[in-house]
């Protein structure tokens, strides 16, 4: 008696447990990669609420791009900078913006003499930055990320 139940536990145990000790590589249980991800890019680029409602990618691209510099440009032609002599160059200022829409002054890159010449400019930089108006984040595959944008700025100054 003790002998067939001992069997049968046995018998149950095999069956039930096969799928456990198959020594066969299953294929069916693999998933297949249907997409290739392109992280470089993304399906819809940051934008602000005035630039929401375009459809278009590169149109709404080209709109936050215009009104980001709008917005630096009205937020920096509120201070007055006075220099002894003329300068006209180019400042380079990455932005991180996350996938809340917030953003970040990463770095700027400027050369030496506006450095010298404009030491204030960094801090006025980062005042413009925080007052900018609230941006939609980039979207990639239906997700808000995170984009780092560089924004160049053109110094034109007389004596």
């Amino acid at each position: 008696m003790f002998l067939r139940i001992f069997t049968f536990l046995i018998l149950i145990i095999l069956f039930t447990s096969c799928d456990k000790f198959s020594f066969s590589k299953n294929k069916n249980n693999q998933q297949t990669v249907d997409t290739i991800v392109i992280f470089s890019s993304v399906d819809t680029s940051p934008s602000f609420k005035i630039c929401d409602s375009i459809i278009d990618k590169n149109k709404k691209t080209d709109c936050f791009r215009t009104s980001i510099h709008q917005e630096i440009g009205v937020e920096l032609s509120q201070f007055s900078f006075s220099v002894k002599d003329s300068i006209s160059e180019i400042i380079y200022v990455d932005l991180i913006i996350n996938s809340k829409g917030e953003i970040v002054l990463d770095k700027i890159k400027s050369p030496e003499n506006i450095k010298i010449a404009l030491p204030e400019l960094d801090s006025l930089l980062k005042v413009s930055v925080n007052s900018l108006p609230n941006i939609y984040p980039a979207i990639k595959r239906g997700i808000p990320v995170t984009t780092k944008y560089t924004l160049p700025i053109k110094i034109e100054l007389t004596e």
